[in-house]
């Protein structure tokens, strides 16, 4: 009888973590190593909200469907810690000062769901390790090789290796860091800036897509998503800026969060007084071409690399993982196509440039 595939995967997001569940169910022995805290990013800071077919005619639809069906699945088998509940989603506009006005649903109970995300991946976590998964905390410093390329493990930054069968890129917008060592695509990190509201029964419970014009003639895109935990999600700056190595260090942009509270003054004065109950800013991880990168890693044999997902990472993480656990555990991948999401579509980084500048 064969021993269980050991995986090393390197970060303790959404992505990571719903692989590290799959392994796990699959009998495999999965590692997940995070530098800073299980959905301490972007996994943990994002709207959480799912989308059946709202990526319908593009390369993400099949992923999109299928996450959608598992997220519903996982949220029953695992009784639901993470609030995962179905919601009306509609569309609107306002202009600061004025009115609301609702202009139509854009999303039923059949199609929109939302989940509290850190609640999600934290969870995913608790319940891979329940099945032979484990988490460490520190930072990949190097990759394990073989004479003939194959990859066989890490080393932390601690000094200490850590053999696999398999190892894991899944760390968000810091993925960039491992074309120090594979041939991989550019992943940027895109700030994103929300507040969440202790909300209570002061708002409804429908998700709403909202145009807003403010005062200086800006036109800005809120999201407000209100979750079954009592809270209220909203979102609608975001920005560039350099990616701090540190993921802690992330902070959000000066007057972001003054802006998003003016606009929900307008938009709902019940929500917006409200306690407020985190101030946030996150990077999510987007590709050139806005599509991630889920696929082994070219001319690095037990090598593979799942990030990029944009601002649908909580939604496409369960097929994700599915998707990888097929890959590292029979070769293929059978519930989702992922020939658009291989890297050797987009340029590969310098590796010499990176270590130079890391």
């Amino acid at each position: 009888m064969s021993r269980p595939k050991r995986v090393v995967i390197c970060g303790g997001g959404a992505i990571g973590c719903a692989i590290a569940y799959f392994l796990s169910r699959r009998g495999a022995q999965p590692t997940v190593i995070e530098r800073h805290t299980v959905a301490g990013s972007a996994s943990g800071k994002s709207g959480g909200f799912l989308a059946r077919d709202w990526c319908r005619g593009t390369e993400l639809d099949q992923l999109a469907r299928r996450s959608f069906d598992l997220h519903a699945e996982l949220a029953e088998e695992n009784g639901n810690p993470w609030s995962y509940s179905r919601l009306e989603t509609r569309a609107g506009h306002a202009v600061e000062n004025g009115k609301l006005r609702i202009t139509g649903r854009i999303g039923t109970p059949e199609t929109t769901a939302v989940v509290e995300p850190r609640a999600f991946t934290i969870g995913l976590m608790q319940a891979a390790e329940k099945h032979g998964a484990v988490l460490r905390h520190g930072s990949v410093a190097d990759l394990m090789r073989r004479p003939d390329g194959a990859v066989h493990g890490v080393v932390l930054d601690s000094g200490e290796s850590i053999d696999a069968d398999a190892v894991v890129i899944a760390m968000g917008p810091w993925s960039i860091l491992a074309a120090r060592w594979l041939p991989l695509p550019a992943v940027y990190g895109y700030k994103g800036h929300s507040l969440v509201f202790n909300s209570g029964d002061a708002t409804g419970t429908e998700a709403l897509f909202l145009e807003y014009r403010e005062a200086s003639g800006e036109v800005l895109t809120p999201e407000i998503f209100p979750r079954a935990d009592g809270t209220t999600w909203v979102c609608a700056i975001s920005s560039t800026g350099a990616l701090p190595v540190n993921p802690a260090d992330v902070m959000g942009d000066a007057g972001a969060h003054e802006r998003l509270l003016r606009m929900c003054r307008t938009v709902s004065p019940a929500l917006a007084a409200s306690p407020i109950v985190a101030r946030q800013a996150c990077f999510r991880p987007v590709t050139e071409d806005s599509l991630p990168l889920i696929a082994p890693i070219r001319g690095a044999e037990g090598a593979y690399v799942a990030t990029g997902h944009n601002v649908w990472g909580i939604l496409n993480a369960p097929a994700t993982g599915e998707a990888m656990t097929e890959l590292i555990l029979d070769g293929a991948a059978t519930h989702v196509d992922l020939s658009p999401f291989t890297p050797d579509r987009l340029p590969t980084l310098d590796p010499a440039r990176l270590r130079n500048s890391v």
